[in-house]
């Protein structure tokens, strides 16, 4: 089956029975020109261990094994995850995994690997983008048994453009906000390409884009602890985004700058400056 054929995938689920849950956010990239972008764009040497998370009838995961890397897919369907790897003719460097990527990643199963290429999940794709990027610091916690980073060094994922720009998002920007604050703390955000809601099947209401999430390593010393409190004060001041700064931690500081305002590095600087029995 040509998997970038909306004519066949529409087929392959009629035959067989299936549909599309828009609950786990089943959108099937169908476009060819979009495929190549994504892992064009992850640029990696045959060889390369990489995770996907939400292979689904698998146009990712055959382009990947196509270049030669080695795959590991994590699938919540259990249709799909159980037809993948037989789908594909059983290639000796796939390995699928079916459950909660959300789960796994909580449980550690997801450590360790150097690179994540994804067209994630549309309603889940920003809180597990979230959860697997902040598995980084200075620990044995947050590293696998290896010693490696927890975390990937690289990201490339196709995600709604609304959630690309709020990754991407620098200070006064309307879209400036807790995801691209939190994954800007130790990753480089580079918006590769747009795609059309045409591009899948079923179609969606809105394009998606394009990402690239690069780790710069400039906060690694920062600590679990560190990290946790940064995380708890910046949630709290964009809670109240159209307060000044000064208002939400009355007592505490003196600015008139509002959440959004903040550069990563000023974030950084409020966290260190502020009193930590205030919060």
């Amino acid at each position: 089956m040509n998997l970038t054929s909306p004519s066949q995938v529409k087929a392959w689920c009629i035959d067989h029975g299936f549909h599309p849950n828009k609950v786990l956010g089943q959108n099937f990239l169908v476009d060819r020109n979009a495929l190549e972008a994504i892992v064009d764009a992850a640029a990696l040497p045959p060889g390369a261990r990489v995770l996907e998370i939400g292979p689904g009838l698998g146009v990712l995961t055959e382009e990947m094994l196509r270049r030669g890397y080695a795959v590991t897919a994590i699938e919540k369907d259990p249709v799909l995850a159980e037809r993948l790897a037989e789908a594909l003719g059983n290639p000796p460097d796939l390995t699928v995994r079916a459950g909660d990527a959300l789960d796994l990643i909580k449980e550690g199963a997801c450590d360790g690997f150097p690179s994540l290429v994804s067209n994630l999940p549309y309603q889940a794709g920003t809180r597990i983008l979230l959860e697997l990027t902040q598995r980084t610091g200075g620990t044995r916690s947050c590293a696998s048994e290896s010693g490696a980073s927890a975390a990937p060094e690289t990201a490339v994922v196709l995600v709604q453009t609304e959630v690309a720009e709020r990754l991407a998002a620098g200070p006064g920007s309307k879209a400036r906000g807790l995801a691209g604050v939190w994954v800007q703390l130790d990753y480089d955000v580079q918006l590769v390409r747009a795609v059309k809601a045409s591009c899948f099947w079923p179609r969606p209401e809105i394009g998606s884009t394009v990402v690239r999430l690069t780790r710069h390593h400039r906060n690694d010393a920062r600590f679990p602890e560190w990290r946790a409190r940064f995380r708890q004060i910046t949630k709290q001041a964009f809670e109240h985004r159209r307060k000044q700064l000064g208002a939400i931690f009355k007592g505490l500081v003196q600015s008139t700058a509002r959440a959004e305002q903040l550069s990563n590095a000023d974030w950084i600087a409020f966290v260190d400056n502020l009193e930590p029995q205030g919060i």
